[in-house]
């Protein structure tokens, strides 16, 4: 049993990383904006990325710390270095003075590209400050992630309800479910194997190359028992349009921003082959068509869809 910090617990990945970490037998020492019930097993510290006693407390005596807290949508761009750049600075100092050393961070896909988004370019810097750290890392890049709770792709299951699915220009993507991910980030904490550390990771469903976005749009039509009679590939100044729709129509709740346009009209967002983790550390557990049929029944049991 060993004592795992974690930001971002309560969140769509952290919890379930929370969850994981909980099953494997280990403490954890949450970070959390807001009071939250006792629970057993948890430590919970009030605080957020910019409470720099809060992030002491957080990692003191830890064994590991998963940095998986992230803004990744915001209408304001400039948000997203306060978030993602400032934040993991300041986890990684308050590591640095407490003497903790294993840090599993979460990046994003995004942060290959950094020139398509200002969440990409983000992430590019917040990885550069961690590789610089002189922690003992591992970063872990999640293509797109699914699983009950998560409302970034929620819209599409929305729409296969109704057998259309608008989609971004041709292109390809992997996905990964929210435990599998948990999964890989709780073992990857738990690791001591040098061969993990400074490495850069791209996991996914297992799926080699990818979903394209035809194939993928007809798996969730298919989960929710609907098959997608029309699933269109809307060109860049369509998108464009629709985030501004999408903010007049839903203002700072809007999921499709121009910011999201820059990299949904990317077409190749598939994990690289050769930054697969180790599969003697994990594999992936839930294949794409069983996880987006689970991920759709949650959403009808909780009136999502």
């Amino acid at each position: 049993m060993s004592l795992l910090a974690i930001t971002g617990a309560t969140g769509f990945v952290g919890s379930a990383v929370l969850n994981e970490a909980l099953a494997q037998g280990h403490k954890v020492r949450a970070l959390a904006r807001r009071e939250q019930p006792e629970r057993a097993g948890v430590e919970w510290v009030r605080g957020d990325l910019g409470d720099t006693a809060a992030l002491a407390a957080l990692v003191a005596g830890a064994d590991a710390v998963g940095h998986v807290a992230g803004l990744p949508n915001t209408p304001d761009p400039a948000e997203f270095d306060i978030a993602n750049v400032t934040g993991t600075a300041n986890v990684l100092a308050a590591m640095q003075a407490a003497g903790a050393a294993r840090l599993v961070f979460v990046s994003s896909l995004s942060a290959r590209k950094p020139e398509l988004s200002r969440y990409g370019a983000s992430k590019a810097k917040a990885e550069a400050l961690v590789e610089a750290s002189g922690l003992d890392w591992t970063t872990v890049r999640p293509p797109a992630v699914y699983g009950p709770r998560d409302i970034d792709m929620l819209d599409l299951f929305r729409a296969a309800k109704w057998g259309v699915v608008p989609l971004p220009p041709g292109g390809a993507t992997s996905i990964i479910h929210a435990d599998d991910l948990a999964g890989l980030l709780v073992a990857l904490a738990a690791s001591n194997a040098a061969a993990t550390k400074k490495q850069v990771y791209e996991p996914d469903d297992g799926r080699e190359g990818g979903w394209s976005h035809k194939e993928l749009a007809a798996a969730i039509g298919r989960a929710m028992g609907r098959p997608v009679v029309f699933a269109p590939h809307l060109p860049r100044a369509v998108l464009e349009a629709a985030a501004a729709a999408d903010r007049l129509a839903r203002g700072d709740r809007a999921k499709l921003t121009a910011d999201r346009v820059g990299y949904m009209c990317h077409p190749n967002w598939v994990a690289r082959f050769d930054r697969k983790p180790p599969p003697g550390l994990w594999q992936p557990k839930i294949g794409g068509e069983e996880g987006l049929k689970a991920t759709a029944e949650w959403y009808k049991r909780e009136g999502w869809v």
